[in-house]
């Protein structure tokens, strides 16, 4: 059986095909044939200075995801996600997924997002009386998770990190701010749209094993407990810590206004260095 090339395949050969005849009209030929040994050794030069970073942020938001903030956000995030999606019943596991891939996008855990996301899908999909026709709910999870709030941009901040940038996690409040925008907006678009399907997905006639819903439960929260029995959530003494720790940098921020440091200056400087090393 033959399978149709991607667009995206098509797309990058019509500007590969585009560039090369461009070039061997007006003579720049072997200026194409430099760039692209350059870019192929700028790509693997680029890879290798990622390692470290995506290492060390990698590994930072695992001790973050076992000391919980994964599941903070979660239980924030849960309300919400019932108003959103009043289809998919509150204890059913694509909701459990749902909520645990959003939360992992808002850390910057793409890795750990994936397999969440692809659980919700197939969980959904089971609640379609319709199969092969996506329904509003799939389509509104997929919007989110496109446009997705991200507090943490951590692989855009490895990029900037290993490029050169002089400010890698300035990007951090634009970040955040401009992905609560697209989310509202994806938000907005899917219901709008919804409105005018005629599609419907009712719970209530959805036959499913109990057995079954405990064993999806498991699988999605598997990574989550393999976490658990390798670190532990900090007690109160970890609490207090950490509220000392932001108290003191707020001091130094207090302490930097009394010396005469211009406010706008500081502020500038809190957002483009200060964030990397409290989140550390």
């Amino acid at each position: 059986m033959n399978k149709r090339p991607a667009a995206i395949n098509l797309i990058w050969l019509f500007m590969i095909l585009l560039a090369s005849v461009v070039a061997s009209y007006n003579g720049r030929m072997k200026q194409l044939v430099d760039a692209s040994f350059e870019s192929a050794k700028s790509s693997v030069n680029l890879a290798i200075g990622l390692i470290g970073i995506m290492a060390l942020w990698l590994g930072l938001m695992k001790v973050a995801e076992a000391g919980g903030l994964m599941r903070l956000i979660a239980r924030a995030i849960r309300p919400v996600m019932h108003r959103l999606f009043p289809d998919v019943p509150a204890e059913h596991p694509a909701m459990s997924a749902m909520i645990m891939n959003m939360a992992a996008n808002a850390l910057g855990l793409g890795n750990a997002a994936t397999p969440m996301g692809i659980k919700a899908m197939m969980e959904l999909d089971r609640l379609n009386p319709n199969k092969g026709e996506a329904t509003n709910a799939m389509c509104l999870f997929l919007a989110i998770n496109t446009s997705s709030v991200t507090i943490l941009p951590l692989g855009v901040i490895g990029v900037r990190a290993a490029a050169g940038a002089a400010e890698p996690a300035s990007i951090l409040i634009p970040t955040l701010i401009a992905t609560i925008c697209s989310t509202s907006m994806a938000i907005v678009a899917s219901k709008t749209f919804a409105r005018f399907s005629s599609h419907k997905t009712p719970a209530e006639t959805i036959n499913r094993d109990p057995v079954d819903t405990e064993q999806d439960s498991a699988t999605v929260y598997n990574g989550e407990k393999e976490v658990d029995e390798e670190l532990y959530p900090p007690g109160w003494v970890g609490r207090w810590a950490v509220i000392m720790i932001i108290l003191a940098f707020a001091g130094g921020a207090v302490f930097r206004l009394i010396t005469g440091t211009d406010w706008q200056d500081l502020g500038k400087e809190i957002l483009s260095y200060w964030l990397v090393p409290v989140i550390m």
